[in-house]
């Protein structure tokens, strides 16, 4: 099974990798607009469309007075449909700090279930670990900053990094993960209880594995 591609209503450059035959497309609101510029179907449009400003025909919606954002809803469409990875475009750079701070707990929630989201910005890439690992190919540079996303994080370990930690606790009231950065060596991330919220340069791409 592919990814799960959504699309929302923030800023948007270009995929950050090419789009596969087995991918699921879903529009969320106001990301069909990037949809149509890119010149692509989605398999599902979705949302309130109270960013768009219309409904587009076959649009599924959804009242604006609601506990689920517009990308809440896609995912939780993906998640039905047996989609485990999901990529979000346009979930970074809009003009709402809220809706990014809500996407960032939308990968808690696909981390919660057994699944990994990453939200693709025009400048980072961000998603959340919990209870596993991320590691990253030789030959990168750039930044890489790791924080404790809820309870206290225990056995963190950051190998291959400028500043490297060893089973050590990243807390929720201090910024100790900021600013680390790609030394061009293999990097590898793990907590043994607990999430992490890992935010890098889009430069250095998507990680090799993850559990």
């Amino acid at each position: 099974m592919g990814c799960c591609v959504i699309f929302c209503a923030g800023e948007f450059d270009a995929p950050a990798r090419p789009l596969e035959e087995d991918d699921y497309i879903l529009a969320a609101d106001g990301g069909l607009k990037h949809t149509r510029k890119l010149g692509i179907e989605p398999n599902e449009i979705i949302g309130d469309f109270d960013s768009l400003g219309f409904t587009p025909p076959g649009a599924e919606v959804f009242p604006v007075e609601k506990d689920d954002t517009d990308a809440m809803l896609a995912v939780r469409r993906g998640l039905e449909l047996g989609y485990r990875e999901f990529l979000l475009y346009g979930s970074l750079d809009g003009p709402r700090l809220d809706h990014t701070v809500a996407n960032f707990q939308t990968l808690q929630f696909l981390a919660d279930r057994g699944s990994v989201g990453y939200l693709v910005g025009n400048r980072s890439i961000v998603t959340v670990v919990k209870n596993g690992s991320i590691a990253f190919p030789a030959g990168l540079g750039g930044n890489l900053s790791v924080f404790c996303m809820g309870a206290d994080a225990r056995g963190v370990t950051e190998r291959g990094l400028y500043y490297a930690l060893e089973n050590g606790v990243l807390t929720s009231g201090f910024p100790l993960g900021v600013s680390n950065h790609f030394t061009g060596e293999p990097a590898h991330i793990s907590v043994k209880d607990g999430s992490l919220l890992l935010i890098w340069d889009k430069t250095a791409g998507f990680p090799v594995t993850e559990q």
